[in-house]
């Protein structure tokens, strides 16, 4: 599943050469209302230029109008790396035939061969059915319109918001219980459930702004806006209560990012990965977090004097219940400090108290 990922991840880092507003879109655009097809390689290692097969050497700036003409030949095109020059034209490729393809078309078929032999990016315009795919690895991506792509991204930011707005519920319901005592372990793996559903669509929406690229401003800007205040706190409720004598938090949250659907559905494994067992009555054990996302909440409080703090009390209650003397001997925290969180605290409990009752 990772693997998957990195070469899902790979293959749109490479989209940033031919997103909307570069030369390379462009050329390809041209290429595709033509309908005269195309198969160009983007990368200039010693293996791609192993496998091209005379051509001509042309070694020049790349031009979408440039592109266009040299299209019309059969043969690929291969340019440098960051797109931006025209090494050859014309030339056959000669890719290892072994090397599984389930493609039918000629181009296609090489055009899959050569980026899993060389891992650069291949493109391959289908003269027929006005089709741009990209190939890397083992990663095959097909190049949508923009106006497609946008109303999927705003489709995603709609989704986005509606399931921000069921974490912040419940991220206010688990505040609320934490300032209680109250909290449970199904309260808890809730949140990071619905935490990872938010991070995903936002992941998703993030390779629409790259697919996008110079048209996608607008749609960054919303992404933006909607995380701000959100994007950090699943990960900070997995170190709150994280009880995994080996690994950490980070790895256990990249480890649930990469799972399948229905397992992330799944609370028993939630609570597997955090340290508690899978069984399902699991689920109604008390928890105490240690109060790292809550802390954060308080302004201008640095993440080491929370660790600090952490440290010294262990528990969020322990936190709580502390003098301003008790908080004053910790290291990074004098007398002012020492009552902006009493003070931060008492706020911030009064506040989730009665936006949980609104």
């Amino acid at each position: 599943m990772r693997e998957d990922r990195n070469q899902e991840q790979m293959i749109f880092d490479s989209m940033k050469t031919a997103s909307p507003g570069t030369m390379l879109h462009d050329g390809l655009e041209n290429i595709l209302r033509a309908k005269t097809g195309a198969l160009i390689v983007v990368g200039d290692t010693e293996e791609v230029l192993a496998l091209c097969n005379g051509g001509f050497r042309i070694d020049a700036e790349m031009h979408p109008a440039s592109l266009y003409e040299l299209a019309k030949m059969d043969g690929a095109i291969v340019l440098s790396s960051d797109g931006r020059r025209i090494l050859y034209a014309n030339t056959q490729l000669a890719p290892d035939p072994m090397i599984p393809s389930f493609e039918t078309g000629t181009r296609h078929r090489t055009a899959e061969r050569v980026a899993r032999q060389t891992n650069q990016l291949v493109i391959s315009i289908s003269q027929r059915r006005n089709v741009i795919t990209m190939y890397r690895g083992n990663t095959k991506f097909l190049l949508r319109e923009v106006s497609v792509i946008l109303a999927k991204a705003n489709q995603a930011l709609s989704t986005l918001e509606k399931y921000k707005s069921v974490f912040e519920q419940a991220l206010t319901n688990l505040t609320a219980l934490e300032f209680e005592d109250l909290a449970s372990l199904f309260d808890v793996t809730t949140v990071i459930q619905r935490g990872q559903l938010v991070s995903r669509i936002a992941s998703e929406i993030e390779r629409y702004v790259l697919q996008l690229g110079s048209e996608g401003r607008l749609v960054n800007m919303q992404l933006e806006e909607l995380m701000v205040d959100i994007e950090d706190d699943g990960l900070l409720v997995a170190k709150d209560y994280f009880e995994q004598e080996d690994g950490n938090p980070e790895e256990m949250w990249n480890t649930i990012s990469d799972w399948e659907s229905d397992e992330l559905l799944n609370l028993a494994l939630i609570s597997k990965a955090l340290g508690y067992g899978s069984q399902m009555n699991a689920l109604d054990q008390a928890v105490t977090p240690q109060g790292y996302r809550v802390l954060r909440k308080i302004p201008r409080l640095p993440m080491p004097v929370v660790e600090n703090l952490v440290k010294r009390f262990q528990s969020l209650p322990d936190i709580l219940n502390a003098s301003i003397e008790e908080l004053d001997e910790v290291e990074g925290i004098g007398e002012v400090r020492a009552r902006a969180i009493k003070e931060g605290l008492r706020r911030l409990r009064e506040q989730v108290l009665l936006d949980r009752h609104l």
